[in-house]
């Protein structure tokens, strides 16, 4: 996007949310949606969300994607069995739809299927992020899999 460093949208070589110092961490499980493009039967992964000092941390890591595919995950406002996370978590409600209002990860699975990036906002998310969901970036409709965050 205009304006904004690239790690705005992920940098797969960042500290994961996991290693974060001095941070809560939570843990979620990607689960496959019913909504998934056709061949994706197989996505697995596992998603953090880690809030401290930095602010938030959200880590997406995932098997089972289309090699050399781009995808986008984003963090949600409601779980995943309430309507596949519902709409998308802002830090100001109705504000814009992109970072740093939104918390958006962007990644290429590599050529075994692999994808994972991390990328941190300066401001919390405190509980209100329920849910991490997963689609293609050219089809975001096509939401492959969504993970809950447990508090």
């Amino acid at each position: 996007m205009a304006g904004m460093p690239d790690t705005a949208m992920g940098d797969p070589s960042a500290t994961p949310a996991y290693k974060m110092s001095g941070a809560t961490v939570v843990k979620g499980t990607f689960t496959v949606l019913d909504t998934r493009p056709p061949g994706m039967d197989d996505v697995k992964g596992t998603a953090w969300l880690a809030q401290g000092p930095k602010g938030t941390t959200v880590t997406v890591s995932l098997t089972g994607l289309e090699p050399g595919h781009v995808y986008m995950a984003h963090l949600h406002a409601r779980h995943c069995s309430d309507g596949n996370g519902g709409s998308h978590f802002q830090f100001d409600k109705g504000g814009a739809a992109k970072p740093p209002n939104e918390i958006h990860l962007m990644f290429t699975a590599d050529k075994s299927g692999m994808g994972m990036t991390t990328v941190t906002n300066a401001r919390k998310t405190g509980k209100d992020a329920l849910a991490v969901v997963v689609h293609p970036n050219e089809a975001q409709d096509n939401r492959i899999a969504c993970a809950d965050f447990d508090f």
